[in-house]
């Protein structure tokens, strides 16, 4: 390792040890390592979703409720798809760092993924908010009600070759209609946000109770092209670690390591137990 990183992850340990508080900002980059898809880019989402790239359809284009009204078998084909591919895969050893971390210190976690990997790794359910909703959380395509429900457990049926999903499809349990995933899409304006005001509203609780402790700020794989994560790691008053290969650049006065999640979290971790 080069030795600015070695510097940048001793000074990322030395806060860590003196923190009072951890936040934990994640974007899809803390789940590369375990080995999903971070979608950046039509060219990676078309290699996760070679189908799609036949159609001319983006991720962008994709993430969109229009499809769920237009074509539910694909809209379901790409969400359930993507529900199935998080629920088989087993969060990467980073997240165990991070809760080893987190047990010494009062912490909340701030995420834009939709995975619940974090809950799936042992983290209580109540210190995060996923501020783009969950796909293990549904809603009524037709409105019926504002009821969120858990998804159940049932995979989705997708034909790989054209990841069109198979009937039946998710189904609102009072209505019988369609349902769909409780997440923000690109022009969403039917997501039904409550779930995650619960959430906002026991963060905000949490910032405000931190008046006169020590906070280090965590952002890890939180890029620019949605810039939720980033701009709420950078508005909370406290030293700013920024975790991301790609785009590293942070605010004067942050510690910048631009390596993936696993690998900055294991260095810096390897200083904190070397004292």
């Amino acid at each position: 390792m080069p030795p600015e990183f070695s510097d940048a992850c001793r000074t990322a340990a030395a806060a860590i040890a003196a923190a009072d508080a951890i936040l934990i900002g994640a974007g899809a980059g803390l789940g590369v390592d375990s080995g999903l898809p971070d979608f950046r880019g039509n060219e990676g989402f078309w290699q996760a979703y070679p189908p799609f790239k036949k159609l001319g359809l983006s991720f962008v284009k994709l993430a969109n409720p229009y499809w769920f009204r237009a074509d539910p078998e694909q809209a379901w084909g790409f969400y359930g798809h993507r529900r199935n591919l998080y629920r088989r895969t087993q969060p990467h050893a980073g997240f165990a760092i991070l809760r080893r971390w987190c047990e010494r210190a009062n912490w909340f976690v701030f995420t834009s993924n939709v995975d619940s990997h974090f809950q799936r790794a042992g983290f209580d359910a109540e210190r995060i908010v996923e501020c783009h909703g969950s796909l293990e959380f549904l809603q009524c395509q037709q409105f019926c009600s504002l009821e969120i429900w858990p998804a159940d457990e049932a995979e989705v049926e997708i034909e790989l070759e054209t990841f069109r999903a198979r009937p039946p499809l998710p189904a609102c349990p009072r209505c019988g209609g369609l349902a769909r995933p409780n997440v923000l899409m690109f022009g969403d304006d039917e997501w039904l946000e409550q779930r995650t005001g619960a959430q906002h509203d026991r963060y905000l609780t949490w910032r405000r109770s931190l008046r006169g402790q020590r906070l280090v700020v965590i952002e890890i794989g939180a890029g620019t092209h949605v810039p939720t994560i980033r701009l709420e790691c950078e508005s909370a008053a406290g030293t700013l670690i920024r975790i991301n290969p790609r785009e590293p650049q942070a605010p004067a006065g942050a510690i910048s390591l631009p390596l993936g999640a696993l690998d900055a979290l294991t260095q810096i971790d390897g200083c904190l137990d070397a004292g």
